[in-house]
């Protein structure tokens, strides 16, 4: 794990009211690097500078911490796929960007992206909670394609078209990330991928022409 970096006075600052902040952001690190089940909490109190006794009071255990991780991820992904849906272009433009948003937070935030496929989906550190899980990146491509394309694709259903743009998001970030996309002159980029994707897809299942 590399050093810490956020400045002089942060690992005093997390006896002052920062250590839940502080316990996160590491956890996010160490995701990033050495994914999920890469690191322990003695690891994370040792990344941050205090006992890990002191974690407890923030956190039930390594799985809480994991949850909340997730779910800022969550949230960040959500906010990025909303902004993305409300730009101005097309249906099937918006959309599309949709998509490309997904493929920047798998780059930009790795830690956050494995956490969100990597654990239960489960309200982080409450127990017994009434609160349902949360969402799946899935409910929101079909939430966003029903919004979109009201209209619908004939007789295929948008869940089964979500589905497949999911897969092919999913699929690009997977590879990108673990460097098996192929890459080089002439060889379109990911986010070129994507977009030739989601119009087949959309397209080929009875939705609107490409100009759509």
């Amino acid at each position: 794990m590399r050093p810490w970096r956020e400045g002089p006075d942060d690992r005093r600052n997390y006896h002052h009211g920062n250590l839940k902040e502080a316990l996160i952001e590491a956890a996010r690190r160490f995701i990033a690097e050495r994914g999920v089940g890469g690191f322990t909490l003695v690891d994370a109190a040792r990344l941050v500078g205090v006992t890990p006794a002191a974690l407890y009071r923030h956190f039930r255990g390594r799985e809480a911490l994991l949850e909340e991780v997730a779910g800022r991820g969550f949230t960040d992904l959500a906010e990025r796929l909303a902004r993305a849906l409300a730009a101005r272009g097309t249906p099937l433009e918006r959309f599309t960007r949709m998509g490309e948003a997904y493929l920047a937070f798998a780059e930009e935030e790795p830690g956050y992206y494995a956490a969100i496929f990597e654990t239960r989906g489960l309200p982080a550190g409450v127990p017994n909670s009434e609160a349902g899980p949360r969402p799946s990146p899935f409910d929101l491509l079909v939430d966003a394609l029903q919004a979109t394309f009201p209209d619908g694709f004939g007789g295929v259903a948008p869940r089964f078209v979500a589905l497949e743009v999911w897969a092919l998001s999913h699929g690009l970030a997977t590879l990108a990330a673990s460097g098996h996309l192929p890459r080089g002159p002439g060889v379109p980029d990911k986010y070129e991928l994507l977009r030739a994707g989601v119009l087949a897809l959309v397209h080929g299942a009875g939705g609107p022409s490409p100009r759509a």
